[in-house]
């Protein structure tokens, strides 16, 4: 059953207007299927090809009713969502995929651990920041000591410094539980000071603090459920990040079919738990250690956007065909291999500077052979944001040449469209 049959009136509603909302509406506007966003911003990239726009605060749950009333289902672009605020929504039967109770511990890195915990699935180790602010906290003073307030000490007198937890050690990455994304939000602890800073910055119930995963590679996998049950993934790629920003994605990753079959075990087991409904999307880690999680989306995703021109089915198709309730169809590589490349702002120009959408740059990149640019719409510019992306279609059959080609064609890009701050992109392993 195609996803626009399926609907029992009005389409399909998305409460966000970014790109992941525009590259879905472009998917649903070949598919015939009507795509209402919800957004404030009447410039996002979605606006111009929704069907339908409600303008207002992607938290705003009275527009949110207002969208609903104008669809069949409603999904999400991003996981930044007031679910006590949709709550009295759901219970009045507004119908939304993945469901709040499916999304509940993905909205935060912290219930996603404890989630992956529950389940027995691998991730990093890791610890509440709390935990140290309050075994460092200091001792209620003696009935007769001085009244004045005094920082923690040690027995010499010294300041008291914070304690890791037994089996930790420096280097630690600690993360913002929620809200932050492409790098924000995160800080490398590498000694006491590092970790003390933090503890004084910061609300320490907001963070989590990982032991620091020495990884081969960074790999990502989309998967999708429907409501029948059905798991279906899009092939496991690598990734590359640029300063903590997603730099470029090669598809698929030369890797064991157990490595393989493991990240889809994996995707299913956690849909599955679940009862996900939707596109839910996996970043891992692959080391010494094996195969990690490092963190869950739950929603299409960067590393999934080479699927546009070079699968059977993209991300997005996924996620119309599985909230609008067809079913998931397996998806299939069209062409040996895709390198999808992020053209992340590497300047800040205000949205009216002449330059700000890059027209020459954007016209070069054009003529490269087998590359397909989507450019987001977005207003100006700034050092690291995500402007657009290019998709290349790779032909070598043998995974090392077609490596070689990837890099090759990587160099061509970057040629045009340099990384910020004029760093030289590293090819990774």
């Amino acid at each position: 059953m195609d996803a626009a049959a399926s609907l029992n009136r009005g389409g399909i509603g998305i409460v966000g207007g970014g790109q992941l909302a525009a590259m879905l509406a472009e998917a649903a506007q070949r598919r015939g299927v009507p795509l209402a966003v919800q957004t404030p911003n009447p410039h996002d990239p979605a606006v111009a090809l929704a069907s339908d726009v409600v303008q207002a605060d992607v938290r705003d749950a009275a527009a949110t009713r207002d969208l609903a009333q104008r669809c069949g289902a409603i999904s999400f672009e991003n996981e930044w969502l007031d679910l006590e605020a949709l709550s009295p929504l759901a219970e009045a039967g507004v119908c939304f995929l993945p469901s709040l109770e499916a999304l509940k511990p993905l909205i935060c890195k912290r219930s996603q651990r404890e989630l992956l915990q529950r389940l027995h699935l691998p991730c990093p180790r890791w610890f509440g920041l709390e935990q140290l602010a309050t075994a460092n906290a200091p001792s209620p003073p003696p009935a007769a000591a001085p009244t004045a307030a005094a920082a923690p000490t040690a027995a010499d007198g010294e300041p008291q410094a914070a304690s890791l937890p037994e089996g930790f050690a420096y280097p630690l990455m600690a993360k913002l539980a929620s809200g932050g994304y492409d790098g924000r939000g995160t800080a490398v602890l590498r000694s006491d000071d590092d970790l003390q800073a933090l503890l004084e910055q910061v609300n320490p119930p907001d963070w989590i603090v990982e032991e620091f995963v020495a990884f081969e590679q960074e790999l990502a996998l989309v998967a999708a459920r429907d409501q029948a049950g059905e798991v279906v993934c899009l092939p496991l790629v690598q990734t590359h990040q640029h300063q903590q920003v997603c730099d470029w994605v090669l598809a698929p990753v030369e890797a064991s079919h157990a490595l393989q079959q493991r990240a889809r075990n994996i995707a299913a087991s956690l849909l599955t738990a679940l009862d996900y409904v939707g596109v839910l999307s996996i970043e891992l880690f692959y080391g010494p250690q094996g195969l990690l999680v490092n963190e869950l989306a739950p929603r299409t995703h960067n590393s999934g956007h080479y699927s546009i021109e070079a699968c059977s089915l993209s991300q997005f198709d996924l996620q119309l065909l599985t909230v609008g309730g067809a079913g998931a169809e397996p998806p299939a590589l069209l062409v040996p291999g895709a390198l999808m490349v992020n053209l992340l702002g590497f300047e800040t120009l205000p949205a009216d500077h002449p330059d700000a959408d890059h027209l020459q740059r954007r016209a070069a990149l054009q003529a490269l052979p087998d590359l397909h640019l989507h450019w987001y719409g977005k207003q100006g510019s700034s050092i690291g944001r995500k402007l657009g992306h290019v998709t290349v279609l790779l032909h070598q059959q043998d995974h090392r040449l077609r490596r070689q080609e990837a890099m090759q064609r990587l160099e061509e890009i970057r040629r045009i469209w340099p990384l910020p701050n004029g760093a030289e992109s590293e090819h990774g392993a």
